[in-house]
């Protein structure tokens, strides 16, 4: 049984680390269930603050991944309909030009909803590009804590 369950976390650890790049996928949470079926071994475990502690990490990279593109394009100067089409922008291209969709479509969304504002180009592209910045800094975040969950997962088998 512990043999099914490490690859099953291996697995999780895996598809975490593909997720924190892919927004299709919930990286962290992921991970974070990885992180579960090694605890549920009957060799390795880890202690109750380290799960504890380990999930709200994954709960607030997970609500800080949403927030932190709207964040990015409102610092830049946009505004509500910037911000929705950012989120329309992200949705879209996720599903309709995968995966380059995923990186465009925020900022093209961004753009678009600042250009039906009445914004000037200039202004409407520096909305789109905090919309952008914000999506790359979400994703460095979900990789760091994905990577670093499936570096325990590791080095507690080793």
């Amino acid at each position: 049984m512990d043999y099914a369950l490490i690859v099953l976390g291996a697995l999780f650890m895996i598809t975490g680390i593909l997720g924190a790049i892919l927004p299709v996928l919930p990286g962290p949470p992921l991970s974070f269930v990885g992180l579960i079926f090694l605890h549920l071994t009957e060799r390795y475990q880890f202690s109750t603050n380290f799960l504890i502690i380990w999930g709200v990490i994954t709960v607030v990279v997970y609500l800080l991944d949403y927030l932190i593109p709207v964040w990015g394009t409102k610092k830049f100067g946009g505004s509500k309909r910037g911000v929705w089409g950012s989120i329309i922008g992200l949705l879209l291209g996720m599903f309709l030009f995968p995966p380059f969709g995923i990186v465009v479509g925020p900022f093209l969304g961004a753009v678009l909803g600042e250009l039906s504002s009445g914004k000037q180009s200039r202004e409407a592209f520096r909305s789109g590009f905090g919309s952008f910045l914000g999506f790359l800094v979400g994703t460095l975040l979900k990789l760091i804590v994905s990577g670093m969950m499936a570096w325990y997962f590791v080095a507690e088998m080793v």
